[in-house]
């Protein structure tokens, strides 16, 4: 299971990389479709959506990790299975 602090580091490399393919993405995709936007209003947009995909990640990456931690309780209490205790 990931620590709430590996999570985020791994929510952070994730929405980086995302970010730059968000903003790359706009300066080709939005003339195509004719949406005119400055490179300022590109980065502003691209920064807003990349803070929702952090949280977004993150909660996402927390549920799954509580989720497969208790299914892992209830096998282990199910079948009568120690806890290891080696790292």
């Amino acid at each position: 299971m990931q620590s709430k602090k590996q999570s985020f580091k791994e929510s952070v490399v994730n929405v980086a990389v995302g970010y730059a393919v968000a903003l790359i993405s706009q300066l080709i995709v939005f003339p195509i479709v004719g949406v005119q936007s400055t490179f300022t209003q590109n980065i502003k947009i691209s920064l807003y959506f990349t803070i929702i995909s952090l949280i977004r990640s993150y909660l996402i990456r927390r549920y799954f990790n509580k989720s497969e931690s208790h299914g892992l309780s209830k096998f282990r209490d199910r079948y009568k299975i120690k806890r290891s205790t080696q790292n």
